[in-house]
């Protein structure tokens, strides 16, 4: 039987991360990428660089990210916190490029016009070349089209403007406004990022939005402390939804999506990459298991639907935290609406040993999805299955039984117990 033709569409951090681990399996990918169209700078934390060398995506990395002193106007306060790292989006998406063909991974350079599926997946581009897949990775974030069923939130707008100041050191701050709030960043080389995040509805024309936003920036004390005078002089402005948005259904027999295509969350939390990194991480297991145990499709399926929704829920809860965190605001309408979506349940529920219970769920095992007994508890709907490499289901099992707990972990080593019983403490079962 021939080796199954995969594509994935867009070559940023979710569909390279997803591509690579593809390659990681064995399989011939091909991604096809078209170039960023506007400028762009993301702030992003350690833990987002950390996940992108995970993922295969170091050398990226070692071209675009620079760190930056960061301050904070929110909440009432001023901080200023040690650092962040800001990504360079084009020179990164570039490097992203290179990652992925040393990875042995095809890149074809183009814009998707037409996708057909008929036997498989038929996908034209503008330029009439035509790629033939049996499977489909659709990574094209936010520009990939929706399902009817997709989930909305509040309906937002970003604002993104750039101009070029003077060479400085890079520097980067968030400021919360009555209305919404804005991130700004200075790079070394001087060119300079001020993005607004808005309520969509309200604003003036396209004409407009480069004076509307100059002068908006005239009334900001960080904007004079970030930049010079050249900040008050209107800029080129690119706009952009930022509405946090789950897609509905993720994955089918032969496709998949990963990244924002999947689910794109509000900005504020600053975890854009992170989360589209999230659910681009397991697609490799859940494509090989469609393509290699079809048998367990139904089972693969499950488990990335099942993990995208609850990380979407997750990333939302921390927005709306963020949101929250500025109560002086709640009375706003921009706030007042974020600060209640998608929930009001918290972003961590209260540990229940009555509530801890052990059930068969979908698992990653040895590059596939298997089902194996878990431990599901309040705060993890889906179930642990490992905690310090100790299957936790026996465990819990013996405990039910009535074991005492010094019993049943005594003939693990002692990290793995003092782990466990970490573990067995906070859910109230020790």
């Amino acid at each position: 039987m021939p080796e199954p033709c995969i594509v994935v569409l867009g070559a940023g951090p979710a569909g390279a991360a997803t591509a690579i681990g593809l390659r990681r399996l064995g399989y011939a990918v091909t991604v096809v990428s078209d170039w960023r169209r506007f400028a762009a700078v993301e702030g992003v934390s350690q833990r987002v660089l950390d996940a992108l060398r995970h993922a295969g995506l170091g050398g990226a990395l070692s071209q675009a990210a620079m760190p930056a002193t960061r301050r904070v106007h929110w909440g009432g306060q001023q901080l200023q916190l040690n650092q962040e790292f800001l990504l360079d989006r084009q020179q990164f998406d570039r490097a992203l490029r290179d990652d992925l063909q040393r990875a042995g991974v095809g890149v074809v350079e183009g814009r998707v016009g037409e996708l057909r599926h008929d036997g498989g997946h038929q996908v034209r581009l503008d330029d009439g070349q035509l790629l033939l897949a049996d499977f489909l990775v659709e990574a094209r974030g936010r520009q990939a089209p929706l399902a009817a069923d997709r989930l909305r939130g509040p309906e937002t707008v970003s604002l993104l403007n750039t101009w070029q100041g003077a060479p400085g050191t890079p520097a980067s701050a968030v400021e919360s406004l009555e209305d919404g709030w804005a991130w700004m960043a200075r790079l070394e080389d001087g060119r300079c990022y001020w993005q607004v995040t808005l309520d969509a509805a309200g604003l003036p024309g396209k004409a407009g939005l480069a004076a509307y936003c100059a002068a908006r920036r005239a009334r900001s004390a960080l904007v004079a402390e970030l930049f010079d005078a050249r900040a008050l002089v209107p800029a080129q402005v690119h706009a952009r939804s930022s509405t946090a948005i789950l897609a509905g259904e993720c994955v089918g027999p032969d496709w998949i999506r990963v990244g924002d295509a999947a689910m794109a969350v509000d900005p504020l939390s600053g975890n854009g990459i992170f989360q589209s990194l999230s659910s681009a991480l397991q697609a490799p297991v859940v494509i090989n298991t469609l393509l290699r145990r079809p048998g367990r499709a139904a089972l693969a399926r499950q488990f990335h639907q099942q993990r995208v929704e609850q990380l979407f829920l997750r990333f939302a809860r921390i927005g709306r935290d963020f949101h929250g965190q500025e109560q002086s605001r709640a009375e706003q309408p921009f706030w007042a609406r974020r600060q209640a979506w998608p929930d009001r349940q918290p972003l961590h529920l209260a540990a229940d040993g009555q509530a801890v219970r052990v059930e068969r769920r979908p698992v990653l095992r040895d590059g596939l999805v298997d089902e194996a007994e878990v431990v599901v508890t309040a705060d993890q709907p889906l179930g642990v299955w490992h905690v310090q490499g100790v299957e936790l289901a026996p465990v819990v099992r013996a405990l039910y039984s009535g074991r005492p707990v010094e019993a049943v972990l005594s003939n693990l080593p002692g990290e793995q117990q003092m782990g466990v019983r970490r573990w067995l403490t906070e859910q109230g079962l020790a």
